[in-house]
């Protein structure tokens, strides 16, 4: 009766030409692929669209991939390498040192294409290797500047020309993740080739001069502003970014990281304005056929403008030091000048990496990335929104009464499976929507006999880092929010359980790609109640059909009011609420 009386919190709970462009990776055309790629340039002879494809997977195509095995389906084809990608000898020696011995599919299109410099933006599914393909490419450019530099310059200009790399992300634990997958890239000595830090909270940088940073947003402005009131750091860490990546960006673009990141944005451009200004006016013309790539000022009145970012820009021109290059430049009015002057040399390359990446609307990532940076070259991973060919899902509708029952059934065969037989461990992931609902299924699982770790907003930073490593190394029940759900590589999760099923496809795609990553089998067994019936079709329709689920991201809004509409109808009833019964 107490299980029974526990379970009611689970049971009532694009533009014309949209960017979301798909380079195919089939096994006969990835040579092609590359050869592609390898001719783009940052010069006027770069056309924005000339390789830009959009297409949608088919059922016809997912079968064909099932017949595959699971490694075809992640990993490129024997002949590519690292060295074929223009990997230096040296990082290539570190990557297979650390068992990375073949790039995956999306690495091997994704790289080539970072390393031409221009902007990329790579929307692939979870556990493609987004994030190994993102730091191969700028470590591999940091050691080749590094090796330059040290050969050519003194010591003061050596600090003059340092180029830096900043990665931002959502959360702490990611920032952390990124770190360690840097450091575990090694010379031949065994030390790291690069300096890597992190900037979380508000304390300032472990070591001096790091080449790569890692942190969140509004960690990073506070390192920027509240410990520097003299902006004297500010300045010289801005103009030594050369390269930006926007891990996890469908979520630093959209909603609470909004403002923190337009705003970091605006000075990292406003920077590049600022350079290209004192270069042209130190030389009377301007080489409009030069190969550097130049933007349109235009494209500044697309940004999302918020207050912050119009204050940003008004604090970053007081304090500029090129005030004068304004008359030098034929320019008289200095608020004007970003319409007046027309193109800017380009001095910085952004990259942006999501698992997820809606384009349907304006305000949405894709939307905004499409607006702010319409020239970048998108990657697209083959199953991008779409039904992952190594992943096995189990569906079970469930009633109040059968919750439990069947939430216990899931758990326990999860446990005795053999998916992950290399090691002899297996780990299960269970999600449920609120932290409240957390530890309900928590409670439940241990009054079953299951022992289970929990991770949520509401436990300390402490507890969810020592319940990670935990499961990281023990295995286990690992009972989650969705805070788990992004970023996380957890290698060999063999079952994921969704004690309720997730309020979004978007959220619904996070969870699952938390197994069947890098080339691995998994299963995910999902619960789900009347309340989620809508979605859970639109999801399965797409699985079934082999197409995208791209339609059932708009929907979001309209399932939330539906669920609103139930959930007054329910109360007026007198029927439990979502939270009634939620243990203490």
């Amino acid at each position: 009766m107490m299980l029974q009386r526990s379970i009611s919190m689970l049971s009532a709970c694009k533009t014309s030409s949209p960017p979301k462009f798909h380079i195919p990776f089939t096994r006969n055309h990835s040579l092609l692929i590359l050869t592609t790629w390898s001719f783009t340039t940052r010069g006027n002879s770069y056309s924005p669209n000339s390789n830009k494809f959009r297409t949608f997977g088919t059922a016809a195509a997912i079968a064909d991939d099932r017949k595959r095995s699971d490694a075809d389906t992640f990993f490129a084809e024997e002949s590519v390498s690292w060295a074929s990608l223009g990997v230096s000898d040296g990082i290539s020696r570190a990557l297979s040192n650390v068992g990375l011995h073949r790039p995956s599919l999306v690495q091997a299109v994704c790289i080539p294409s970072i390393l031409s410099g221009t902007d990329v933006v790579v929307a692939a599914e979870t556990g493609s290797g987004k994030t190994h393909g993102y730091l191969i490419p700028l470590i591999d450019k940091l050691c080749r500047m590094s090796d330059v530099s040290e050969s050519d310059l003194d010591d003061q200009k050596l600090k003059k020309h340092r180029q830096l790399s900043l990665v931002l992300c959502p959360n702490v634990m990611l920032c952390e993740q990124v770190v360690r997958m840097a450091n575990s890239l090694c010379g031949d000595t065994g030390e790291p080739l690069l300096k890597v830090a992190a900037i979380c909270g508000r304390q300032g940088l472990p070591f001096k001069e790091p080449d790569i940073i890692v942190s969140t947003p509004v960690a990073l402005l506070n390192y920027l502003y509240a410990t520097d009131t003299e902006q004297c750091r500010r300045a010289d860490f801005i103009h030594g970014v050369k390269y930006v990546v926007f891990d996890e960006a469908d979520l630093l673009l959209c909603g609470s990281f909004q403002n923190q990141v337009i705003r970091l944005i605006n000075m990292l451009r406003f920077d590049e304005k600022q350079l290209s200004r004192t270069r042209s006016a130190d030389s009377c013309e301007q080489d409009l056929n030069s190969d550097a790539l130049k933007v349109t000022d235009t494209e500044d009145e697309d940004y999302p403008r918020t207050d912050s970012n119009a204050k940003e820009d008004e604090d970053t021109d007081e304090n500029s030091n090129f005030e004068n290059t304004e008359t030098k430049s034929g320019f008289t009015n200095r608020k004007d000048w970003r319409r007046v002057r027309k193109i800017y040399e380009r001095s910085k390359q952004y990259i942006f990496v999501a698992a997820t990446l809606p384009v349907n609307g304006k305000k949405t990532a894709g939307g905004v990335l499409k607006r702010m940076f319409p020239d970048a070259n998108w990657v697209s991973g083959n199953y991008l929104h779409c039904h992952n060919p190594r992943l096995e899902q189990r569906w079970i509708e469930v009633t109040t009464d059968s919750q439990v029952d069947a939430l216990i059934n899931a758990v326990n065969d999860g446990l005795n499976s053999s998916v992950d037989s290399s090691s002899g461990i297996v780990r299960t992931m269970v999600f449920a929507n609120t932290v409240e609902a957390v530890e309900a299924v928590a409670k439940i699982l241990m009054g079953a006999g299951v022992e289970c770790s929990r991770f949520h907003s509401d436990v300390s930073p402490e507890e969810r880092t020592r319940n990670l490593v935990g499961f990281q190394q023990k295995g286990g029940v690992f009972v989650c929010t969705d805070a788990a759900s992004r970023g996380l590589d957890i290698p060999h999760v063999s079952h994921v359980i969704q004690a309720e099923f997730a309020s979004s496809a978007v959220d619904f795609l996070h969870r699952v790609g938390r197994t069947a990553r890098a080339g691995q089998p998994g299963l995910v067994t999902s619960l789900y109640t009347e309340a989620n019936h809508e979605l859970v079709s639109a999801v399965r329709q797409a699985e079934k059909l082999g197409l995208t689920m791209e339609k059932a991201f708009s929907r979001k809004r309209s399932f939330r009011n539906k669920l609103k509409k139930r959930a007054g109808f329910s109360k007026s009833s007198n029927a439990p609420s979502i939270h009634s019964g939620v243990p203490a």
